[in-house]
């Protein structure tokens, strides 16, 4: 059983004791502790709860708005919903905060409370800590009787959401009619099932051929849209005839695509190429993650633009897109942040930015992902003992390559013109991750490998 306590909110599996899982106490404290903050921050009584499909989902609702309500809160639930959807609903309905249920990528045991400050965004590394201080001291007092919160369901959520989208003048939905595309989808069995369908049939799409799109959180494989775990619908497009395959995460925040011959897209490359659209169209600055492919660079300067490195993580993201005034940004995750729409990861509003790419394109999809540089990144991480300090290795690489173009915001990130290699230790053990990207597997890989060589040598 486990139970991680983070500046972004509590996850753990269902089941098991008290402080050790997700259960029901820890639910009701974590909620409690955000209520009260909420509340001490903002005093705006009224927060949003969304969840996605998976098992637990019901329960964990209940208990979370229960609590809410103890504290004087007022709650709209907008039920099955999405990560972006909640993140939307928070500034439309002028709330205090939100929260998603959901563990996003996690197997179905595992469950979460994601936390949105008033405009919709996750709560900050300062925000965090004082909600944990608040669980840990248990420094929440619940209302009296008769000012308990009021509960009211909104059902509405993601067609609101799809009408935001349809609306954006960079989705231009006759085109997308004008290709008739034939999709394949896998929703995993949460609520991209929903919205995804959804927004395709806004969008115009009539032949899409649904995997796992039945919202009763018995996600059929790993939900993780990666290579390995998307081999049914690779299969399905390789017999079939389709234009694309569109595959989400069970809270629709990551996006990945699948090209007509049943390969890969890439997660990494969802973002290139609608970044590629967007500065078409508005040339300007991008953003991601120190982990993510540097093909985004590449084609923000050749559109004219200037690409800027954020420290891991969506909150830090879309703080730098904020400093940068980046007209597009995200992570290589899959996950398109879209500033024209909101400052949260967005699976709904890549696939329509996306669909448009491709169908003003004039290409399938293997000539588009064929249009962009090619990059591999090698992911690998070395064990430490715990007598280790990490830190100080950290610190010995970055003096041992202080020739180099070097980046500290996050870990030790090193620059070989257009190779590169970022170092980032756990925060949770005592292990240092090393992602590396060349324009090959080998290269890659080889990179990687002499960088481990290298801190076993600083090590030893």
């Amino acid at each position: 059983m486990a139970l991680i306590k983070s500046i972004s909110g509590i996850r753990g599996t269902i089941g098991g004791q008290a402080g050790d899982a997700l259960t029901p106490v820890d639910v009701v404290k974590f909620a409690a502790a955000y209520g009260t903050w909420v509340l001490q921050t903002t005093q705006n009584n009224t927060i949003i709860v969304g969840r996605d499909a998976r098992i637990s989902g019901d329960m964990v609702n209940k208990l979370v708005c229960a609590t809410l309500q103890g504290l004087g809160i007022n709650v709209v639930d907008v039920g099955l919903s999405t990560t972006p959807t909640v993140e939307m609903v928070v500034p439309a309905l002028k709330a205090g905060g939100g929260i998603i249920l959901t563990a996003s990528h996690n197997p179905k045991q595992w469950n979460a409370l994601k936390l949105l400050n008033n405009k919709g965004e996750f709560i900050s590394d300062a925000e965090g800590k004082l909600v944990l201080e608040l669980a840990e001291k248990e420094a929440f007092e619940f209302a009296q009787v008769t000012e308990l919160g009021k509960y009211t369901q909104n059902n509405d959520a993601i067609q609101q959401h799809i009408e935001a989208i349809l609306a954006l003048p960079l989705v231009d939905v006759e085109a997308i009619k004008e290709k008739n595309f034939s999709v394949a989808i896998d929703c995993v069995n949460s609520t991209g099932g929903i919205a995804v369908p959804m927004l395709l049939e806004a969008l115009g799409v009539k032949s899409v051929e649904k995997l796992y799109c039945e919202p009763d959180g018995h996600f059929p494989h790993n939900p993780e849209p990666l290579p390995e775990n998307l081999r049914e619908i690779s299969k399905v497009i390789e017999r079939g005839k389709f234009d694309l395959g569109i595959v989400v995460d069970p809270d629709v925040d990551r996006l990945a695509l699948i090209n007509e011959d049943g390969s890969m897209f890439g997660e990494e490359y969802t973002l290139v190429a609608v970044a590629d659209y967007i500065l078409k169209n508005k040339v300007g600055n991008t953003v991601s993650n120190l982990s993510s492919t540097r093909a985004l660079r590449d084609v923000t300067e050749k559109a004219g633009g200037n690409y800027y490195a954020a420290a891991v993580g969506e909150v830090n993201v879309v703080n730098m897109m904020k400093e940068q005034n980046a007209v597009i940004g995200g992570e290589g995750n899959g996950g398109i942040i879209y500033p024209e729409l909101h400052y949260g990861r967005d699976a709904l509003v890549g696939i329509a930015l996306f669909l448009t790419h491709l169908a003003k394109s004039g290409m399938s999809m293997t000539r588009l992902r064929a249009s962009y540089p090619n990059y591999y990144i090698s992911k690998n991480k070395i064990e430490l003992t715990p007598d280790v300090d990490v830190d100080a290795v950290l610190t010995q690489m970055q003096e041992r390559y202080a020739k180099q173009p070097i980046n500290t915001i996050d870990g030790v990130k090193i620059e070989f013109d257009k190779e590169w290699v970022h170092l980032r230790k756990s925060n949770t053990e005592p292990i240092i991750r090393i992602y590396a990207e060349s324009d090959s597997n080998a290269t890659a890989e080889h990179l990687a490998n002499k960088i481990i060589a290298d801190i076993k040598e600083v090590i030893s």
